[in-house]
């Protein structure tokens, strides 16, 4: 019988639901930072001292939020939640119109590395965001049936079922979303339309597909979930869940002992392309806010930052993988995490996670404090595994960093699949994390 917290998670499929998109996850995120308390900055102004509370800054699709303890001293460490909000999908070009065969069609990118087989048949819906003049930006969500990505049927490739499925990425993943001769422009007006601004207005957009499926829970006693952008939204909402309560904990404890660290919550954009931008975790943002906190809101000196640094840790939480019932050869025999066995922390020793012995330890410390179970996710030798913002802040910040993650199937596929328990598992741990 399930043990999950039923409302943690009936609260997670509701946010993976109004997240079609890495900037609605944001603006979720941000919508909830908010009604804890939390105050937004501008990268652009000036950071004034402050004596405590929570803050965050928004860059794109990527967000840092923090609460500062009152009495903190400028060479705190940080405890930082890093995560990502973007997964992989199919993303609107430029020059959005298209079509063939007299279907009104839509061009598409493949961003990240999807299961493109788990896009097909699939009533696709239509979010992101537009840029009118002047730069402000609004969201879109078009949460309905308005396009599909037809497969083609078996009497026409009579070999699939034996020789697989093979997609040609420009071709065959074209979605179509009506009948009729080419409409230069009919997306975006579309779009506008939905959002409620002038199409003319609209400069630019990154404007992107999901599937309009809800989120759900899944078997005889409800013990899994099926739902989108699991990865790596999961974590995303734990941590935002993990800060929101450290802030009240130290509001409650405003009068007693500081925090031992200042908790932090990263959630980066384009973790799925690399990492390589400015809302990337290969970018500036978390070390340019850090520091300002430090020197700015804290008062500090620049070797005061530095000593934060030395005292700071990062848990970095990306999705993990269970083992497969139908492909247990795939994994790595020794190490079996199964779904509902608590967060997995990850090891790599080529540095495709940056867990070490040390990482290692505050883990099992963290997890012991917080009464959670815990299990291990390693590659098999002969299958390289995937990686994580974990390496690359490390190597930005020169920061001790381990990488854990709720388990999951179907990673990368529209649709993904995951244990009831593990959510709320994952949240009480960053919980504990944040509270040293």
């Amino acid at each position: 019988m399930p043990i999950f917290d039923r409302a943690h998670t009936d609260d997670l499929l509701s946010f993976l639901a109004a997240s079609p998109t890495p900037y609605h996850a944001v603006a979720n995120a941000a919508a909830r930072l908010e009604a804890a308390g939390f105050r937004q900055l501008r990268q652009a102004a000036a950071w004034d001292r402050a004596e405590g509370g929570g803050f965050y800054v928004i860059r794109g699709a990527a967000i840092i939020a923090w609460y500062l303890p009152a009495g903190a001293p400028a060479h705190a460490g940080f405890r930082v939640v890093g995560a990502h909000t973007d997964s992989p999908n199919l993303r609107v070009k430029p020059l959005a119109d298209t079509g063939s065969a007299g279907f009104r069609q839509v061009a598409v990118e493949l961003y990240g590395g999807p299961l493109l087989n788990s896009w097909l048949d699939r009533d696709l819906g239509l979010a992101g965001r537009l840029v009118l003049r002047g730069g402000e930006a609004t969201l879109v969500h078009v949460d309905r049936a308005l396009m599909r990505v037809p497969q083609l049927a078996v009497h026409l490739d009579r070999g699939v079922n034996d020789n697989g499925l093979l997609l040609d990425k420009q071709q065959h993943l074209t979605p179509a979303w009506g009948l009729g001769p080419i409409e230069d422009g009919a997306l975006v007006e579309f779009a506008a339309k939905e959002a409620g601004v002038s199409a003319a207005d609209v400069l630019g957009y990154d404007l992107m597909l999901h599937d309009v499926t809800p989120p759900t829970y899944l078997g005889r006693d409800f013990e899994l979930i099926a739902a989108p952008r699991m990865d790596n939204l999961v974590s995303v909402h734990a941590g935002v869940q993990a800060l929101v309560a450290a802030a009240g904990a130290g509001a409650a404890a405003a009068a007693g002992e500081p925090f031992s660290a200042i908790p932090v919550l990263a959630a980066f954009d384009h973790e799925e392309a690399g990492s390589e931008s400015d809302t990337g975790a290969g970018g500036p943002l978390l070390g340019s806010v850090l520091s300002r906190v430090a020197q700015a809101q804290l008062g500090g000196s620049a070797d005061d930052y530095a000593r934060a640094l030395a005292a700071t840790v990062v848990m970095s939480s990306d999705m993990s993988h269970a083992v497969h019932p139908n492909y247990p050869e795939r994994h790595e025999p020794g190490h079996r995490p199964r779904l509902n066995g608590g967060p997995a922390l990850k090891t790599n020793v080529n540095q495709r996670y940056a867990t070490d012995g040390l990482g290692r330890a505050i883990w099992t410390d963290v997890c012991e404090r917080a009464g959670i179970p815990t299990q291990y996710f390693v590659g098999k030798n002969s299958m390289p595994c995937g990686t994580t913002i974990g390496p690359i802040t490390a190597a930005k910040l020169g920061v001790t960093t381990f990488d854990v993650g709720i388990t999951s199937l179907s990673m990368h596929s529209a649709r993904e699949m995951g244990g009831a328990d593990d959510p709320h598992l994952l949240a009480s741990a960053a919980a504990a994390f944040f509270a040293g």
